[in-house]
This record gives structure tokens, C-alpha cells and sequence, in this order.
């Protein structure tokens, strides 16, 4: 039990909701920060103390991390917003605060998209980040402004997980291919689809705490399949409608490479997860 251990959870949506539930059942003090006041009383059923506050407000966000060892940055875009005002101030704002706190590490949730097209082959940490869309800009450049602070020294660490497609309870791989099943969809289906569960984000996350890592590293499961193999699994074994493909139509896909973990599994984690079980 960490019982001497504050942490704070920057954004509690999906994610960082089922890490606040695991940090405060360990016995961490767990402070979660949404930007919606509707969710506080939510937010109080799985942390010790929840504040409303938004990324880019600098003596906020400083007041509320002063106690703070350990901070997860796990905010999401939500529909409609700007993700340079969601993601990138916030790391701006971190940017400021981290060198004159007490944080000893901050892990951040980024997304494995930023590899951008590979046509399908793999990618590991030290491939270079290429997004295609201006929205994986914004989020490459949220990974280097916290990482650009990063000193890796003893007393301070900086984390970033990229992580695959994410499912799990209420985000089954049921519910998100059902939407397109009876469809057809541009393109051979032959990208390569990268996914981890939430089983493993969470452990993984708390495997990082635990081991203190610093620096960049893929979270996602093992087994990778083609789109189409994937799509037609999940359609038969839940008795949906096939989906076709159209290889006419291109499909317009900006991001496709097959994404290790090698780097991750070296370290000693193993995954809870490793293959879909649909």
C-alpha cells in the first residue's frame, strides 16, 4: 500500500477514471480534475478530492499539484473543442509547473497515431513521430513540451505511454465495429489495427509509477490483426451484419503501421491482455 503517496489524475474521463478507482483501492490520495462541474460528485465516488479546472490555468493547476509526487495527464478532446487549448496549453501549463514542484513523475497518455503512415510495417519508440493530420501535430507537439522537461534525473521523471486503440467494459470492440456493421467501407481493410485494453492501460500505467520510467514507450497488446480480419471476428462471433470493403475506394486512412512493445515487455511488464478475447 502506498499510503504516503498523493496523486492528482489531469482529465477523468474513461481512463483516468478507472486509474483514480485502482490509485485510491491501493491506498494513493488521489486528487482528480475535471473541467465539467456536473461530474464532481461522480469524480468523489473514486478519488479523496476533485477540482474544476481547466489546463491553461497556470495558479490553478500550480495550487492544486503542490502536493502532488505523481500526476497523470489523461485529458480528452471533447467534441467540437480545440485540442491546442486541450492538450497542448495543458502541457504548457505542466511545462511551467514541473521544474519548481515536488512532482517526482508525470505520465501522460498520448496516442500511437502520431507514427502516422507506414504503410503497415513496424514502428517502435525511436521511429520518428510523422503525423498526418494537424491534430496529430498538436498532439506530437504535446509530447515534446513535456518531454523537453524531462531531466531524467532521480528526482524527476516524464512518461509517455502511446497507446493503441482503447476497449474495454462500456467501450467493447462489439459496440464500436457494431456502428459500421451491413456497411461498406473504402478501402481493402488490410491496415493494421493496434489496441490495448483498459485492463492494461490501467496496470501498465501503475507499473510505470512503480518502476519510475522516463521517456517513451508503446502501449499495446500483442496480437495486431488487419482491420478486416478484426472487423469480420468481432461481426461473426456477435452475430452482426458482415461488413464489406470497396479496395476502388481509397480509404483514406492517415495512420497505419504495425506498433511494437517491445520496449515496454523489457522493462518486465507483461500483459494482462495480450490477445483479443471477443
Amino acid at each position: 500500500m502506498d499510503t504516503a503517496m498523493n496523486a492528482a489524475i489531469v482529465g477523468c474521463g474513461y481512463v483516468g477514471t478507472a486509474v483514480a478507482r485502482h490509485w485510491q483501492a491501493q491506498g494513493l490520495s488521489v486528487l482528480a480534475t475535471t473541467t465539467r462541474p456536473d461530474r464532481v460528485d461522480e469524480l468523489s465516488a473514486v478519488a479523496d478530492s476533485v477540482a474544476v479546472l481547466r489546463g491553461d490555468e497556470l495558479e490553478k493547476v500550480r495550487s492544486h499539484l503542490a502536493d502532488r509526487q505523481v500526476v497523470l495527464v489523461c485529458v480528452g478532446s471533447k467534441r467540437g473543442a480545440s485540442y491546442g487549448d486541450t492538450y497542448l496549453k495543458t502541457a504548457q501549463t505542466l511545462a511551467q509547473v514541473l521544474p519548481e514542484s515536488g512532482i517526482q513523475q508525470l505520465i501522460y497518455t498520448s496516442t500511437c497515431s502520431v507514427y502516422g503512415q507506414h504503410q503497415g510495417a513496424w514502428v517502435t519508440e525511436v521511429t520518428p513521430a510523422a503525423p498526418t493530420t494537424e491534430n496529430g501535430e498538436i498532439i506530437a507537439a504535446t509530447e515534446q513540451t513535456l518531454l523537453s522537461v524531462d531531466t531524467d534525473t532521480l528526482s524527476q521523471r516524464v512518461c509517455i505511454l502511446r497507446l493503441g486503440g482503447i476497449y474495454g467494459p462500456g467501450r467493447t470492440l462489439e459496440n464500436i465495429y457494431g456502428r459500421i456493421a451491413g456497411t461498406t467501407r473504402a478501402g481493402s481493410g488490410a491496415e493494421s489495427s493496434n489496441w490495448v485494453h483498459l485492463e492494461d492501460i490501467v496496470s501498465a500505467i501503475d507499473w510505470v509509477r512503480q518502476h519510475r520510467l522516463g521517456g517513451l514507450y508503446n502501449l499495446v497488446q500483442d496480437e495486431i490483426l488487419p482491420a478486416r480480419e478484426l472487423v469480420d471476428k468481432v461481426c461473426r462471433q456477435h452475430g452482426l451484419a458482415a461488413v464489406t470493403w470497396d479496395p476502388a475506394q481509397p480509404s483514406g486512412r492517415a495512420y497505419n503501421a504495425r506498433v511494437s512493445n517491445a520496449k515496454l515487455k523489457a522493462t518486465g511488464y507483461r500483459f494482462i491482455r495480450p490477445s483479443f478475447q471477443l
